[in-house]
């Protein structure tokens, strides 16, 4: 039986600038994951989600905008993440297993026409999704991301995943703060550590660095290529816009610009700053989405 943590809402109330309504789905008998819906329901959604070790606090300067302008912007928190329960085993975690999560709310929401906003794990969750189910989207913004199929890893990845590994210490806030070119405020920080009251909480940020499929062992390379297959034939927009000073994913939107059909029909975009792009320029982040929409702004 999995052993599955909840964190208490009292860790929540008072973050900054985070005045959205809680949203909640059963995705297993065991398993609630949370979720942000601002603005019509009936209008087209931007399906906006985090990776690692963030939740949808990440997107909190681009939701407001992206509701105002008559979008249905939706940020769910991965499971093990945010207001999302969290299974206590790093064993419990998969990549597989996160798509699938994460599927099964697109589907009981039955979101369709979306326009995907991903990022880190979440690009690595979202483009499986468009691949599996590619009636249900409209368009990509694809930000410091990608989809590896066992190719390799850069030098600064691997720090990465061995210090989620194997470091006593693990502090979310401040790795946060590292990807990230301006300061955050001690509350900012504090908010992205509020879903982890303690050690037992973050099984899931620590299981998902070695869950990228970077080396050709690792579960899920064959799912990603096939992933890949779909994209080669994507010719719907697909916006690459990466951020100019992140060392992990730097160059990585190369590949989409030359393999898919409706990214080299796109100018795509340099966004200005660190990994987490969304703590850093989120205002033209979400200007590329709301424009990629045909939308222009706040609608009177």
């Amino acid at each position: 039986m999995m052993k599955v943590l909840r964190t208490p809402d009292s860790r929540f109330p008072g973050l900054p600038d985070f005045p959205f309504a809680a949203h909640y789905h059963q995705v297993t008998p065991q398993l609630r994951l949370h979720y942000v819906d601002e603005g019509p329901r009936d209008a087209p959604p931007v399906l906006m989600l985090h990776g690692e070790p963030t939740w949808s606090y990440l997107y909190r300067h681009m939701i407001g905008p992206v509701a105002d302008a008559g979008l249905r912007a939706l940020a769910p928190d991965l499971i093990g993440f945010g207001k999302s329960d969290k299974p206590a085993a790093r064993g419990d975690y998969s990549y597989s297993g996160q798509v699938a999560w994460i599927r099964h709310w697109m589907e009981a929401l039955d979101l369709r026409d979306i326009t995907l906003v991903c990022q880190d794990w979440g690009s690595l969750i979202g483009l499986r999704l468009a691949a599996e189910s590619p009636d249900r989207f409209a368009r990509i913004l694809l930000s410091n991301g990608g989809l590896p199929t066992g190719t390799g890893a850069p030098p600064a990845f691997k720090i990465w995943r061995a210090f989620s590994r194997y470091s006593p210490w693990f502090p979310i806030g401040r790795i946060v703060q590292t990807g990230t070119r301006r300061t955050l405020s001690d509350a900012e920080v504090a908010a992205y550590d509020a879903p982890f009251p303690d050690s037992s909480y973050k099984a899931g940020p620590r299981a998902y660095p070695s869950l990228v499929p970077m080396e050709p062992g690792i579960p899920d390379v064959a799912e990603n290529k096939r992933a890949w297959a779909v994209f080669e034939q994507w010719h719907k927009p697909f916006i690459c816009c990466f951020s100019n000073g992140d060392p992990i994913t730097r160059g990585g939107d190369a590949p989409f610009r030359q393999r898919v059909p409706g990214a080299k029909d796109q100018p795509g975009a340099t966004l200005r700053g660190g990994h987490f792009i969304q703590e850093d320029d989120p205002q033209n982040f979400a200007r590329l989405a709301i424009e990629a929409c045909g939308h222009r702004g706040v609608q009177s």
